[in-house]
């Protein structure tokens, strides 16, 4: 397996197209950029291999320099590269480097908290990712990294926005946190409330216990009542077609929701309704749109690895080992050709970032998505 995705150490600067595509300017470039720090950053991380710690400083320096301030979330837009930046300087010791990427991270957070901000609240684009990125920052550096009060602001935007549509759409007693993109209220991990539920389930967000029983709580249960018979989930609430697998839109992104809540609440329901959730990726899960983990394969199978994690039942190992053979014979299923074929979350990028966790699943994530094994709250699991 090591040979179907370790980098060819022969060059200082790989030639690969999973690497190099053309830097064209604009949101594309940059996301792109932000894919390779990402996945040199996790071959680095499985393997120690230097190589690619100092490779990932060669595009902290490039992609740095082609900030565009359009965007403002770690995916798709300026806080990744900052983010990571910061992380890749401190691990060279690189103290002042690192201390001006936080800075210039943190000057983004008066458009995250402004009210009048047309700034969505999903994952992808919006406040969520944003917080996930000051969360990265505490969890690979170190807590304390970003100021608590910081970090504070922005859950409180976050919290806030999802009052504020409930009230609108009347439905502060069903679903206290309600929240939309582009006006569809959207379910799964990329756009909707699931990963949005998740990141304010994080230990590290430091969101209080009554906030999180009050309104976090129910807003998931609201959520869990819309799941269709098969036990997938829909793309949004007003979606009553059950198509979708996929860690943007289906179980496979609800299913870490649902493994945070049995964390934070520890009631078993959460458990038994991930577990079906898993059920349903291993019977629908391989996909024929592609391999990566936004909406292919690769992305199913980190919902196993999750349960892995929660359980330790071997069962999901190998039901992640499975799908990663599916991805290892990559291109030999006649699965559609994604628009980015090498990126990070649509392409040949993504399954490699999940074969290389598969080489060590216990301290295997999602990325972008999942914060480090370290931040993990013990005590909850």
């Amino acid at each position: 397996m090591e040979r179907s995705f370790i980098i060819s150490q022969g060059e200082s600067r790989p030639k690969s197209k999973i690497f190099y595509s053309k830097w064209k300017r604009g949101s594309r470039q940059l996301i792109h950029m932000i894919a390779l720090l990402i996945l040199v950053g996790q071959l680095y991380r499985v393997t120690c291999d230097q190589t690619y710690l100092l490779r990932s400083l060669d595009y902290v320096k490039r992609t740095l320099r082609n900030l565009n301030g359009r965007r403002v979330t770690f995916l798709c837009g300026d806080a990744g590269p900052l983010a990571v930046g910061a992380v890749v300087y401190h691990k060279l010791k690189s103290d002042c480097e690192s201390q001006e990427c936080i800075t210039k991270l943190l000057q983004l957070q008066k458009t995250i908290v402004c009210r009048d901000s047309d700034l969505p609240d999903e994952l992808l684009y919006g406040r969520a990712g944003y917080l996930y990125a000051l969360l990265y920052l505490n969890t690979e550096i170190g807590p304390g990294t970003v100021c608590e009060s910081a970090i504070k602001e922005v859950v409180n935007a976050i919290i806030e926005s999802g009052k504020t549509l409930s009230r609108e759409e009347r439905k502060a007693e069903r679903c206290p946190l309600l929240y939309q993109w582009h006006r569809k209220q959207y379910v799964g991990a990329a756009h909707g409330m699931a990963g949005i539920y998740y990141m304010l389930m994080q230990p590290a967000a430091k969101v209080d216990q009554e906030t999180l029983t009050e309104m976090v709580k129910p807003s998931i249960d609201y959520v869990r009542h819309k799941r269709f018979r098969s036990g997938n989930y829909p793309s949004s609430l007003s979606n009553e077609t059950d198509r979708l697998v996929h860690w943007c839109h289906g179980a496979p992104g609800v299913i870490h929701m649902l493994t945070q809540a049995y964390k934070v609440f520890k009631e078993e329901k959460y458990l038994k309704e991930a577990m079906e959730c898993s059920d349903v990726i291993w019977q629908r899960g391989l996909l024929r749109k592609g391999y990566g983990i936004c909406h292919g394969t690769a992305g199913n199978g980190y919902s196993f690895l999750s349960l892995y994690h929660l359980t330790q039942d071997k069962k999901y190992l190998y039901r992640a080992c499975k799908f990663a053979e599916w991805c290892l014979e990559y291109g030999a299923h006649g699965c559609r050709i994604p628009d980015r074929p090498y990126s990070l979350f649509e392409g040949m990028a993504g399954a490699i970032h999940f074969l290389s966790d598969i080489l060590v699943p216990e301290t295997s994530r999602f990325p972008a998505f999942e914060l480090a094994p370290s931040q993990r709250d013990k005590k909850m699991q």
